[in-house]
């Protein structure tokens, strides 16, 4: 859910401010009243409580939900439709906490930013898909990583790295470019790549089959090594419905690559997958 960080810088909207000048009257009826004996001055004009300006916040928050359209595994030829609720906070530039975790940013420079995350890995059930059967469970557990990236007029690139705590002890490296671009006022496309990378630990444990899950499942034993897993490719659009309401689609395909794509595990290289959602903008 990449989008929500981008989506929801673009949709701080600017507000309108208009200021009333007062002069003359008020200083000239305290200037009166003061020197008038027995009575106590009254308290300076308080412009601001004529003020239309609105205080800029620093804070945003961006509520909704969605449905993704994607396969039951990674590698899985059959497709299921999982809906996704969502909530994303930022403050300021330094922090975003959504559904993949908490992120801050202390860096940022011309374009340039370094961020750390402290997110989670889902991991993968054996009953997820009739082919898993035997294969066993992979647990939830938390990863942390960090970020780094060069963003201009729109287009991003960026390499990230996390590692898991426990669980799959997976350590994975990402390498990708995105550009959005308003098409109109309401309208914003967008377009990604991705390459992913992925350690021994990794890839044994959600592409490898050893002896003993060989013996339950009946396929064949597989040894998968460190190396690149899986390239993605995407398209999306965000149309505002309103100042607060917007609706964003994507629709994308991975490639699994090397190791990942000969498992025994996989029935299907080409991974496609599509996500509808609808948010409100706080």
């Amino acid at each position: 859910m990449y989008f929500t960080q981008r989506t929801n810088r673009r949709l701080l909207a600017s507000a309108l401010s208009v200021s009333l000048l007062l002069a003359g009257s008020g200083s000239t009826a305290l200037a009166a009243d003061a020197s008038q004996a027995g009575q106590s001055p009254e308290p300076p004009f308080d412009q601001e409580r004529f003020n239309d300006e609105k205080p800029q916040r620093n804070w945003s928050l961006l509520v909704g939900a969605g449905a993704i359209y994607e396969p039951e595994y990674e590698g899985g030829d059959e497709f299921a439709i999982n809906p996704v609720p969502f909530v994303v906070f930022t403050y300021g530039e330094w922090l975003e906490i959504d559904p993949r975790g908490v992120t801050i940013t202390p860096f940022r420079h011309e374009g340039f930013a370094l961020s750390g995350k402290v997110g989670y890995e889902g991991g993968r059930d054996e009953d997820d898909a009739d082919r898993l059967n035997g294969l066993g469970d992979i647990d939830f557990a938390a990863t942390v990583g960090a970020k780094a990236s060069y963003s201009w007029n729109g287009f991003e690139v960026y390499a990230a790295v996390d590692q898991t705590i426990d669980g799959s002890e997976s350590l994975i490296g990402t390498f990708g470019a995105e550009y959005q671009a308003p098409v109109t006022e309401r309208l914003i496309l967008g377009a990604s790549v991705e390459a992913i990378v992925a350690n021994d630990k990794h890839m044994q444990a959600y592409f490898g089959v050893d002896a003993t899950q060989s013996a339950r499942s009946g396929l064949s034993e597989y040894k998968a090594e460190a190396g690149l897993k899986r390239v993605n490719v995407s398209a999306s659009a965000i149309y505002m419905l309103s100042e607060n309401w917007l609706v964003r689609g994507e629709a994308g395909v991975g490639f699994l690559t090397g190791d990942a794509a000969d498992s025994p595990i996989v029935e299907e290289k080409i991974q496609p997958s599509a996500s509808l959602f609808v948010g409100y903008k706080f």
